[in-house]
């Protein structure tokens, strides 16, 4: 029996609540949550020491306060970019080292893994099938050398997330566990594991399986230690809140997430909540209210 656990994927606080202080309330006193997946958009590592470490100050006070536990920590919106396929060989170092350190901070607040998409193609590279090639194996050969550096750091996986377009990578079932056999292949000190998202895959799939959420959860979850959960539509468009708006037109539900993730032989998962709120009126000033109620809409199913 999967043992289940909710917790909260913090992009929700970037630009509207970056106070540790208020985002760790929000989590744990007003939400009742006790595990956050903490994102590089609230602390990015290209900051100065001076800020990290006041910063990770805080958010142990803070963490422990409220009584959460940053769980796994990973990149976001504004980190979303092309990381480890970046078409340019000084920036991959970068981000290679940019990493490390996003690893370093990362242990610093506890965390048992972290992670991000496996890196994005350009447009350009993509369809060089040379370069794409090369690319990928580039991007290989770094989570690989990444994964020895989380170990040192006392890390039990690290984690990336299957998105959604080729060039994105791991967009269909079996390009994920492909891509995840080669990045596991030989010893690793830790595996690389998944993040999966409940409203990811490629729409363009000629594969029925690549676009149904369930099929995702049945056949990789006992791989993912992290799932991220929101409302979804067939289309794949949103992340939006479990609220009754959404419910009514929306194909996840608590139940079929869960039998599919046991179906999988899952021993344990942490279900985050990755649900986000454009800048714009009225969904600015309904966030907190759209979070609680799709907590209490898990809550019926999951007590942890």
């Amino acid at each position: 029996m999967t043992k289940f656990k909710l917790g909260m994927n913090c992009g929700f606080a970037i630009n509207r609540f970056p106070e540790p202080e208020v985002w760790l309330r929000i989590v744990g006193k007003d939400l009742g949550l006790r595990y956050a997946q903490f994102v590089a958009d609230l602390l990015n590592p290209f900051l100065p020491d001076e800020v990290i470490d006041t910063q990770i100050k805080k958010l142990k006070e803070n963490a422990a306060k409220y009584n959460v536990r940053i769980d796994t920590t990973f990149t976001s919106t504004f980190t979303r970019v092309n990381h480890l396929m970046h078409p340019d060989e000084l920036q991959r170092r970068v981000w290679f080292d940019w990493f490390k350190r996003w690893f370093e901070i990362s242990a610093r607040l506890g965390a048992r893994g972290s992670g991000g998409h496996l890196g994005i193609l350009s447009v350009t590279d993509f369809n060089n099938p040379e370069r794409r090639k090369f690319l990928i194996e580039e991007a290989i050969r770094s989570w690989r050398k990444l994964a020895h550096y989380g170990a040192e750091l006392g890390f039990e996986f690290l984690i990336f997330e299957p998105m959604s377009i080729p060039r994105e990578m791991a967009c269909t079932i079996d390009s994920t566990k492909q891509i995840l056999e080669r990045l596991n292949e030989g010893d690793l000190p830790i595996p690389i594991r998944l993040c999966l998202d409940v409203d990811h895959g490629d729409l363009a799939s000629p594969d029925p399986r690549d676009t149904n959420p369930y099929a995702w959860l049945k056949e990789l979850a006992h791989l993912a230690p992290v799932i991220h959960i929101k409302q979804s539509t067939k289309d794949k468009s949103a992340h939006w809140p479990f609220t009754e708006k959404y419910n009514r037109i929306g194909v996840i539900s608590p139940l079929k997430v869960m039998e599919a993730i046991e179906a999988s032989g899952a021993k344990e998962v942490v279900l985050v909540f990755e649900i986000s709120h454009r800048e714009r009126y009225p969904t600015e000033y309904q966030v907190l209210d759209d979070l609680k109620k799709s907590v209490e809409y898990w809550r019926k199913y999951i007590k942890d």
